[in-house]
């Protein structure tokens, strides 16, 4: 597997009034005229241009909520939305400052990569560069003014996050990143984690994007940058905002080991594990009941308060509400009641703390998967389903009966060393856990906490990747001996066959078979005993061969030609082997992939190329005419297809299976003669 990008939380989408985006969208799905659904976008940009900034800012903010609905996206787009909304965050208001940076948020994180890229196209950069310059230099006036509450750093903070948005999917505004010296900017954004943890967090993850891959930033990094990323490593705040920035600023600084001097890059490292490791610590199964028994407290004692409150008032309680409807502050001469420039409602403090936690643990497991692989770029792995990239198949792969997934992958002896001494490994493995039930079931009895539900689940599919990452780059002695593999091998299966049937989610469903895949691997070359049965082994195989993800199908064929090999040389297995030689034929001829059907070839070769039993299983279910027949379909379904739908290296792998299959039907017929 290649090196796989870091990706964030896809952002909870709420709308600016509060209500979630679903409430809003059945609210108007009674009106079915495309033309009136226009209309108040229509409205609300021609109100961009009033010269109220109340009206202003309230038509930033429901364009922020109209854009969570993704059919409204098009016609905004067409209105010229970006071009209208861009000049907005230079507006003389910082209220409209922060509710135009928070719409043009929201419309690249709900919009997309095609649309983000059409944003910087419009030359949403231009804008959004000079307002962080803007916001960035109000840090220090308000410092000097001793406010309590600084305006320019709430702006910031919706720009740094629409800068993070836009870096991630358009190379051109990461081109503009870099020629801007918006590096610095962001890292001024990232020195206010001593007083706003949000701003500093919002930073944190610009800066992971930013800084990965990214060779042209790297010449430009100076050490002040490496000193206030080496500062966050270091703060003492055990809360889980700061194990989230500390996460992050440890993936910031494996992205920028190759600027630090060589004496220094041992010492980089092992902070970044130690601090990789102290995330992977914390039991989240434990805290999530925790965090929520606190926020159903702090509820009760608030309810509480509230009610007191009210019952002393007594006959002052008329008076009490009329002075309510006053507005006790203005901004920019708005009321706060009426203050739009929060997009996103604030979460409670608790809910706020669980979501930073699974971020971090999802974070570190990524980091560790990238410390894992070469430096040869490869497709977003975490989020691209289809696999019809180099990544899946290598060039020896099939060939040599083991495909570039199981490839042995690139770690240096430090990296080895570091993630040893930390027992990354087992941290890794005791994630891979299903989330226990306690978390889920808390979770599972408030609305606002299901979300925790998908993202503990998350974390789990991540621990899974990183396992297979770990198996396919270490030995087996560092990860433990034969016991430790038996034992790993058997909670997988525990994972896959422990509940009623297979599960169906696709994400989960990748990442425990890639990471079966690579530990049977390591377990049939150690010869150390198989794990599991023919049964679990059959559908596991019927299971995979109805999953859309290619690799899913890619890695279950595998497993039945690395278990087959394996059975073959034992005696009384000719039954079994003839069961997966049936269901690899069945893949090598009926699955719609030729990725599929070349592994699915390889691993028959594997299985029947020796042996008595091998001999007896391939005879019972006719191997060699099936082969015979199969032989023309493959080349004529190669040449047809070939070309336009494969990459050159996988069509090298495929015309080595092809000379492969002419090869081991020549050694059947030599069998068969004997």
């Amino acid at each position: 597997m290649g090196k796989s990008k870091t990706t964030k939380f896809k952002r909870p989408q709420f709308n600016a009034v509060g209500l979630p985006v679903n409430a809003v969208q059945e609210a108007g799905e009674e009106a079915e005229d495309p033309v009136e659904d226009d209309c108040p976008a229509a409205e609300l940009l021609e109100k961009l241009q009033s010269p109220s900034a109340d009206v202003r800012e309230f038509a930033c903010a429901s364009i922020s909520r109209v854009v969570q609905q993704s059919l409204s996206i098009p016609g905004l787009l067409q209105r010229d939305a970006v071009r209208r909304l861009g000049p907005m965050l230079l507006d003389r208001s910082l209220a409209v400052r922060e509710t135009a940076a928070g719409a043009l948020r929201n419309l690249s994180a709900c919009g997309g990569q095609e649309v983000c890229e059409d944003m910087v196209k419009h030359d949403v950069m231009t804008p959004l560069t000079a307002l962080l310059r803007e916001s960035c230099a109000g840090f220090e006036s308000a410092a000097v003014l001793k406010e309590k509450k600084n305006a320019a750093e709430d702006v910031a903070n919706e720009a740094v996050n629409l800068l993070w948005n836009l870096c991630e999917s358009s190379s051109q505004s990461l081109s503009v990143f870099n020629k801007a010296g918006l590096l610095d900017m962001v890292v001024q954004c990232l020195e206010t984690h001593q007083h706003n943890m949000e701003l500093a967090i919002s930073a944190a993850h610009c800066l992971h994007t930013v800084t990965e891959d990214n060779p042209e930033l790297l010449r430009s990094t100076n050490s002040a940058v490496l000193r206030v990323v080496e500062s966050v490593l270091l703060t003492p705040e055990t809360d889980m905002a700061h194990t989230l920035l500390r996460t992050l600023a440890a993936g910031t600084l494996w992205n920028l080991k190759s600027s630090l001097p060589p004496t220094r890059q041992t010492q980089a490292l092992n902070a970044v594990v130690s601090t990789l490791s102290r995330s992977l610590d914390l039991d989240a199964g434990t805290l999530i009941p925790e965090l929520r028994g606190a926020e159903e407290l702090h509820q009760r004692d608030t309810d509480a308060a509230a009610e007191s409150e009210q019952q002393a008032a007594g006959g002052e309680e008329e008076e009490a509400m009329v002075e309510e409807e006053e507005p006790k502050h203005t901004k920019n001469g708005i009321a706060a009641d009426n203050d739009f420039s929060d997009l996103l409602p604030r979460q409670q403090a608790e809910l706020r703390e669980a979501t930073a936690l699974l971020t971090a643990q999802q974070t570190s497991l990524e980091i560790i998967v990238n410390m894992c692989c070469s430096d040869d770029p490869s497709d977003d792995e975490w989020e691209e389903e289809s696999s019809g990239d180099e990544s899946d198949l290598g060039p020896d792969g099939l060939c040599d009966g083991v495909s570039n997934l199981m490839s042995p992958l690139c770690l240096s002896a430090e990296i080895h060393d570091a993630l040893i001494n930390h027992n990354i490994p087992e941290k890794v493995l005791k994630k891979t856990e299903i989330p226990r039930k306690e978390a889920m079931d808390v979770c599972r009895q408030n609305s606002s906490w299901k979300g925790m539900i998908i993202k503990m689940q998350r974390v789990q599919s991540r621990a899974l990747t990183c396992l297979h990452s770990l198996v396919s780059s270490m030995d087996a002695d560092s990860l433990g001996g034969a016991a430790a593999l038996q034992a790993a091998a058997q909670h997988l299966s525990t994972l896959v066959f422990g509940a009623a049937e297979i599960p169906k989610d696709e994400e989960f469903l990748e990442a425990v078979i890639s990471a079966m895949r690579s530990l049977l691997q390591m377990i049939a070359s150690k010869n150390i005993t198989q794990c599991m049965t023919p049964q679990q082994l059959m559908s596991l195989s019927e299971a995979a061969t109805r999953c859309d993800v290619v690799s899913v199908r890619v890695n279950a064929v595998a497993i039945l030609g690395i278990t087959g090999s394996t059975l073959a040389k034992e005696k009384g297995t000719a039954e079994t082997l003839q069961m997966i030689g049936s269901a690899l034929l069945q893949v090598s001829t009926k699955d719609t992939d030729l990725v599929v059907n070349g592994e699915a070839l390889d691993a028959l070769f594997d299985v029947f190329a020796d042996g008595d039993e091998a001999e007896t299983a391939a005879k019972n279910i006719a191997l060699l005419p099936a082969l015979k027949a199969l032989q023309p379909i493959f080349k004529a379904k190669i040449r047809k297809e070939g070309r336009g739908k494969y990459s050159p290296q996988q069509l090298c792998v495929l015309d080595n299976i092809k000379v492969n299959l002419r090869r081991f039907i020549g050694y059947l017929e030599k069998v068969v003669k004997k």
